[in-house]
């Protein structure tokens, strides 16, 4: 029943929130942000004690007005991703500002395959958007398989709305196809700041450890494609902004576990100078450190 529940809440979500005026679905997302914050549930208390490692320095009240502005932040990013269907070229051209995008499309030009890594930040559906209709290119890209199967194939059928072959996390061959699209010189795009799969890669990530998924470095080893961290971020006005930053190259020497590691830490500190920069843009409401893993009894791989 909660699955059902949970379903239908996402569904009423896509069919009812695209048809809002704007300025009403806005308010609606900082009206309904502002009640998750103030009862102070487990996400809302996750997100403060990541935060925590984010900006050590701050004072309690300072975590408060963050994870406060972080669910709105967060908030912002479903009543965008309700509406974004509808959305057209020239609107998400006109509503995101990359940085340094010639990284990308030099990338592209040259045939060689691209991977796009980012982190939870701002708005990745809308970055993804921004890449398929206003640059006009197609990309791949992989989803958490979620329950019920019903609400997984929502979010499937919603990417690839937005002009995005999806594949599952588990129960297929992702990899393979990733592979693939980057050697005939497709773009991949990836999450890659929380790791899925307890086999990840053990990276230093605001002075403490945590896991991270080792696929993005991988694939650049295998294929030869280009990596390139990208990290996001909202301001005041409607325009969400964002920086492709230069690539991770796969280093000379070493084994391909070596190198793995290696890359991987360069990206886990691309997306520590986004997230230090925007902390309340930053969407974990899950646990990442290896520490609150053990915390919980969860012993990692």
């Amino acid at each position: 029943m909660r699955d059902k529940l949970t379903d239908a809440l996402y569904g009423l979500g896509w069919a009812g929130v695209k048809k809002l005026p704007e300025p009403v679905a806005v308010r609606l997302g900082t009206t309904i942000a502002d009640q998750v914050w103030k009862r102070r549930g487990k996400g809302v208390l996750r997100l403060e004690s990541n935060l925590a490692r984010v900006v050590p320095d701050a004072t309690p009240a300072r975590l408060a007005q963050l994870s406060k502005a972080g669910m709105r932040s967060y908030m912002r990013y479903w009543m965008e991703s309700f509406r974004l269907p509808a959305w057209s070229a020239e609107r998400a051209r006109d509503n995101v500002e990359i940085k340094d995008v010639h990284h990308l499309t030099e990338g592209l030009d040259s045939g060689r395959g691209v991977i796009l890594a980012l982190p939870h930040l701002a708005n990745w559906d809308l970055a993804g958007v921004w890449v398929t209709r206003a640059l006009g290119v197609p990309f791949t890209t992989v989803a958490e398989r979620l329950k019920p199967e019903t609400l997984f194939d929502r979010f499937v059928a919603y990417r690839e709305s937005l002009g995005m072959e999806v594949l599952p996390h588990t129960g297929g061959s992702a990899f393979g196809t990733l592979a693939r699209r980057l050697r005939s010189g497709g773009l991949v795009c990836l999450v890659a700041d929380r790791d899925l799969s307890a086999s990840g890669v053990e990276v230093s990530f605001f002075g403490e450890a945590a896991r991270m998924p080792a696929g993005p470095a991988m694939l650049a080893q295998q294929t030869g494609a280009l990596l390139l961290p990208v990290t996001l971020w909202y301001e005041d006005t409607p325009v969400m902004k964002g920086r492709v930053h230069p690539p991770v190259e796969v280093p000379e020497q070493g084994t391909r576990a070596e190198k793995t590691t290696e890359m991987t830490q360069a990206l886990a500190d691309a997306f520590a100078t986004g997230i230090a920069d925007h902390p309340e843009d930053w969407h974990m409401l899950q646990r990442l450190w290896l520490a609150d893993l053990e915390d919980r009894g969860v012993r990692p791989a």
